[in-house]
């Protein structure tokens, strides 16, 4: 039983790892989204796409930051998970990506946020978030 209360621990342990590593991704992806507010619609950057970037430049850190931290871990994470589909789509249906490729990027880091994502969306924050301080859980 001892192992098990320590196997619990080191649980809480490992979500604390992922959301400090997708939150600082987030945090610093979206950050650097922001120069984007002074780029003006072209042909490269048709204005429709240039306004989705500028929301992500404010969406991205907002939820990286909430998963670091964790407060509103799952909403937060939810919010994340819904970008990085987009972001795949994206690069699937625009880009003409495949999953991985020699010598190319692929999709494959986006899968693993998504993934992530996904898993504190289901999971929550664990016991060092601090939605167990201000909710209880």
């Amino acid at each position: 039983m001892v192992f098990v209360a320590q196997l619990h621990q080191l649980s809480d342990f490992a979500l604390l790892m992922l959301r400090v590593g997708i939150g600082t991704i987030f945090l610093v992806h979206g950050t650097q989204k922001r120069k984007l507010w002074k780029v003006q619609p072209s042909e490269r950057m048709p204005a429709g796409f240039l306004r989705t970037l500028r929301f992500l430049s404010i969406a991205e850190p907002a939820g990286g930051l909430g998963v670091l931290v964790g407060f509103l871990t799952q909403p937060a994470a939810l919010g994340l998970a819904l970008v990085m589909l987009g972001a795949i789509r994206f690069q699937v249906v625009q880009a003409h990506k495949k999953f991985t490729g020699e010598g190319v990027a692929g999709w494959e880091f986006e899968f693993l946020l998504l993934v992530v994502a996904i898993a504190l969306a289901i999971m929550g924050g664990g016991r060092f978030a601090l939605d167990r301080v201000v909710f209880g859980i």
